[in-house]
């Protein structure tokens, strides 16, 4: 895959750190990696935010970012609440491609979830991956109620057929909980795609070196990483 499209089940699932993750894991490749966000919300202006993160994660990688708003809100409403133009998927498109011809793989990194409104007239980032037919990457929680929000977001995918690159945890805890332990058997039916990676709890606080060192041990070699689904299951389900 060139473009590969990252969105999560909703807000604070890890999203970002999963992003910086697979560039990571990327570039330790060898591949040359560009991070493209087409909306951040919740910033000001002067202070960084989450393409700044993931470059502080995960190293030299072109970082993109298309339209800021301030207040924490889907970026329609943030941007109407801004009195600033919206960010509408054809210019999202348009940035792909021009990253896509000077990179080996662009992460398009939404807002949110996946139907999130972008603009007035509704678009999301649902429409911006069909446009680019770009394989979607779903960043989910670990615990009670994941099952749920993950079966929503791959059936929305399967009703725009939108092809589904997996599912990958944004927070594995140190002492996961029955349900967590039991969501790693449930997932994968959940999200209609493999269970491609499993981030570990406060993998942001890490320093960058060892970010960048440990990331393609959290994520499948579909991810160019080297991490097993069915050995982590073995070691951490039920």
């Amino acid at each position: 895959m060139s473009v590969l499209v990252v969105t999560g089940t909703g807000t604070e699932v890890g999203k970002t750190v999963v992003t910086a993750a697979v560039a990571a894991a990327a570039l330790a490749a060898g591949r040359s990696v560009a991070v493209l966000k087409p909306a951040q919300t919740g910033v000001a202006i002067g202070e960084p935010g989450d393409v700044a993160e993931v470059l502080r994660l995960a190293g030299p990688v072109t970082g993109v970012e298309l339209g800021r708003f301030p207040e924490p809100l889907a970026p329609s409403t943030a941007a109407r609440r801004a009195g600033l133009a919206p960010v509408r998927p054809a210019e999202i498109v348009r940035a792909a491609r021009e990253l896509e011809r000077t990179h080996d793989l662009v992460l398009v990194e939404g807002a949110g979830g996946l139907l999130v409104r972008l603009d007035e007239e509704g678009s999301t980032l649902a429409d911006v991956a069909g446009l680019l037919d770009a394989p979607v990457l779903v960043v989910a929680q670990a615990g009670l109620g994941t099952l749920n929000v993950t079966t929503l977001t791959a059936e929305a995918l399967a009703a725009r057929g939108l092809r589904r690159a997996g599912v990958v945890i944004g927070s594995w805890p140190a002492a996961p909980d029955l349900a967590m332990r039991c969501n790693l058997a449930e997932l994968p039916g959940a999200a209609g795609s493999a269970l491609l990676g499993a981030l570990p709890e406060g993998a942001a606080a890490l320093a960058p070196a060892d970010f960048r060192r440990d990331a393609a041990n959290w994520l499948a070699p579909e991810l160019s990483g080297g991490w097993n689904a069915a050995d982590f299951a073995a070691a951490h389900g039920v």
